[in-house]
């Protein structure tokens, strides 16, 4: 049975890694798109096609990823007893964090369909660097395993 459920557990850990990869490729390929997006005309046949880059890409990358990633991560967490740990209940944080970003930016994808250009390109590549940070934090909380 341990066998079982340590080739179980590799696999889970593998899907995972490999479903918030492609989800953090697209928290970092968004607010570039932005970017892009708003030096456009508004009325211009280039402001629709990036409206429709940005839905694909949040339909078909980064919704699935997102979903995928945190089933998995749940999974692995319940089936290791991990929602004990000091280490994991920080990344739970810094994950929601990034849930929270992802769900702000589908918002502002929706915003600029609609014509509102809210934010400067300077502040939308500031705010690309949010998951650079949060990488770095929980990759240490789950290698290191601090506390």
């Amino acid at each position: 049975m341990q066998e079982v459920l340590s080739v179980t557990y590799l696999w889970l850990k593998a899907g995972h890694l490999i479903f918030v990869i492609f989800w953090m490729a697209g928290l970092f390929m968004l607010p570039r798109v932005f970017v892009y997006h708003q030096e456009c005309a508004p009325d211009s046949p280039d402001n629709a096609a990036w409206i429709q880059r940005e839905r694909r890409l949040l339909k078909i990358i980064m919704w699935p990823s997102l979903l995928v990633s945190w089933v998995l991560g749940l999974m692995i967490a319940w089936s290791m007893g991990y929602f004990a740990s000091g280490w994991f209940l920080v990344k739970l944080a810094a994950v929601l964090g990034l849930t929270a970003y992802h769900v702000w930016l589908a918002g502002y994808a929706e915003a600029l369909a609609r014509g509102e250009r809210k934010l400067s390109g300077r502040a939308l590549r500031m705010i690309n660097e949010v998951p650079g940070i949060a990488i770095p934090v929980i990759v240490i909380l789950v290698i290191v395993r601090p506390f």
